[in-house]
């Protein structure tokens, strides 16, 4: 398999506290997530109707996505159907050029940087003005989110602070959280209230009521679309869910998993536009309907984007989000990465130990670890099996169907234990980078058990 994930991951890993301090917060909220789901005796039942939900919209995509556009036009709003990233970035920008929009507001939505949105308008001259305050803040750092909920996890309060000294001219070598965050909101003020055209991603589309539901912690989408006469809102279509019942059941999930809250501190449905307004829904494949016809990979339409696979992962909270090529990092971004551009996006496939702590937690079960095992047997077939791994595996393959020479190896095995350390830890002994091997047994299990085998 390919490594290009471990050598990313490297530079993380070297600086340990980081390290330490990445993984201690992640898990933090990994174990909110715990205490939330045990005050829900109903925990699992919920996460068997979200995945049966999902399951049911994955196989009525054609019909749930009319019914969503008939009464979404029925209440007002105009939509618009994207194939891929390049439509939907020409749709975007037709709507704001109609409007001669230079500025746009946004929220949050991990679909813009799928489709590499932003980078596209500025070519055209549109400032795009992240909200959402992780965001906003990278945005100003001139970096990519390294987690899907959590955006600047990373990101440390002493870098933030010298971000605004340089950006914003806040009070030097002032790093207090509360004092940079009313700093940021007065800052991030006067852009809502000049902004030319808002845009909102969707955590859900309800098809019964051709309604889009925004679920944020800062109100920064609500901000964002009051004072703008365009309000744009842009979703994958796996979003969709049949009905508000339905709906109810993700957002008891989603904040629980994702953060450890019972719900989001604003859960906002945006249905019609205001008298004066426009209101414009783009609908985008870009290939989900080709996962379709993936199924050992269709389940990754079941993703609700809650972030909790992160939160759980031991690679991901050892090594950070930008050890991954894919832009979403994680289990799930392995998932999508291999969906996208398997030869591509292959080096992630390194980056899992198949603990399956994330198919375990995830709200909507989607099988994480499963699908990233059966992506690495296909590694050979699209030529990115790492060469000295398939050598490895041809040597034990070579020993194990011959019992004689397995059983002969292991009798002397534990000579290694009284070997000098520089001839087991070596450039040729991966496993023991940062890892002490377990001293072999003077007394292999095959000789206890014939040795203690009842006749």
């Amino acid at each position: 398999m390919s490594t290009e994930h471990s050598k990313a991951a490297a530079d993380f890993i070297a600086n340990r506290s980081q390290e330490q301090w990445h993984d201690e917060t992640l898990w933090m909220v990994r174990a909110k997530r715990d205490n939330q789901s045990k005050s829900l005796p109903e925990w699992e039942q919920l996460r068997d109707l979200a995945s049966a939900i999902k399951n049911y919209t994955n196989s009525h995509l054609d019909t749930l996505l009319q019914e969503f556009e008939k009464n979404a036009i029925a209440n007002g709003a105009i939509v618009h159907w994207a194939k891929d990233a390049d439509e939907h970035n020409r749709i975007v920008y037709d709507i704001l050029k109609q409007h001669n929009a230079k500025i746009l507001i946004k929220s949050k939505s991990m679909l813009t940087e799928e489709c590499e949105m932003q980078p596209f308008l500025a070519e055209k001259g549109i400032d795009v003005v992240e909200s959402d305050l992780g965001e906003r803040i990278l945005q100003l750092m001139h970096l990519k989110p390294s987690h899907i909920v959590l955006p600047a996890i990373h990101v440390k309060r002493q870098q933030v602070g010298a971000m605004m000294e340089e950006k914003l001219g806040t009070e030097k070598g002032n790093f207090d959280p509360t004092y940079l965050t009313h700093a940021m909101r007065r800052h991030l003020r006067q852009q809502f209230l000049h902004a030319d055209a808002s845009m909102t991603g969707a955590n859900f589309a309800i098809a019964s009521t051709g309604e889009i539901v925004v679920c944020t912690n800062e109100g920064n989408a609500d901000m964002g679309t009051s004072f703008p006469k365009v309000h744009i809102a842009t979703f994958g279509m796996e979003k969709i869910v049949p009905n508000r019942e339905s709906l109810g059941v993700f957002t008891r999930l989603l904040a629980r998993s994702g953060t450890g809250q019972p719900i989001t501190s604003y859960t906002s449905h945006y249905c019609r536009p205001p008298e004066g307004c426009e209101f414009h829904i783009i609908i985008v494949d870009n290939g989900r309907s080709d996962i379709l016809a993936q199924p050992d990979h269709i389940k990754t339409l079941n993703c609700i984007r809650c972030g909790e696979c992160m939160n759980t992962c031991p690679v991901y909270r050892r090594t950070g989000g930008y050890s991954y090529s894919y832009f979403i990092p994680g289990p799930i971004g392995i998932n999508l990465g291999m969906l996208r551009d398997a030869r591509k996006y292959a080096g992630n496939l390194s980056a899992c130990s198949l603990c399956l702590s994330c198919s375990n937690v995830c709200p909507a079960k989607v099988d994480l670890g499963e699908q990233i095992y059966k992506w690495r047997q296909t590694l050979d077939s699209i030529g990115r099996a790492n060469k000295e791994k398939k050598l490895i595996s041809a040597g034990m393959k070579y020993l194990m169907e011959r019992p004689a020479l397995f059983n002969t190896a292991l009798k002397f095995a534990p000579i290694v234990n009284h070997l000098p350390r520089f001839m087991v830890y070596n450039a040729a002994n991966a496993w023991g980078k940062g890892r002490e091997l377990p001293a072999f047994a003077q007394e292999s299990f095959n000789d206890m058990w014939k040795k203690n085998k009842v006749k």
